[in-house]
């Protein structure tokens, strides 16, 4: 999160809430599976992982909601980009030549904060 942006504002345990029920939903709009959700996450301690799954534990940490950010982000793009809701939640899995062949989930599932962010540019650039 940004200084200065209205999340700062919120209570920390909704926005957690918030953010991972998002999450959640487009993971399973994606078909990930729970290996690929805790990478994307940024590989949380298997306990916290199945605790964010059923809504409980305490506020995720910035680096968390980053990565979720990032994938709301790559979301909101592929549906802008795509005329239906179906080709918009396959291209993740296609093969990209940007990626060097690899997919976008691919290139995000090397866990890094910046492969995120990678596919993000991309997707904006592709957008305009």
């Amino acid at each position: 999160m940004k200084p200065g942006t209205q999340l700062e504002h919120q209570d920390p345990r909704q926005v957690s809430r918030v953010s991972l029920k998002v999450f959640f939903n487009i993971a399973a709009l994606w078909g990930l599976n729970r290996e690929e959700e805790q990478v994307l996450l940024g590989e949380p301690a298997r306990s916290t992982f199945y605790r964010w799954r059923k809504g409980e534990g305490p506020a995720l940490p910035r680096d968390t909601l980053e990565r979720i950010s990032y994938v709301m982000g790559i979301y909101k793009a592929l549906r802008i980009l795509f005329p239906t809701e179906d080709q918009a939640n396959a291209w993740p899995r296609k093969a990209n030549s940007h990626f060097g062949g690899e997919s976008a989930l691919g290139v995000m599932l090397h866990g890094s904060l910046v492969n995120l962010a990678d596919v993000r540019r991309y997707l904006d650039h592709a957008r305009g």
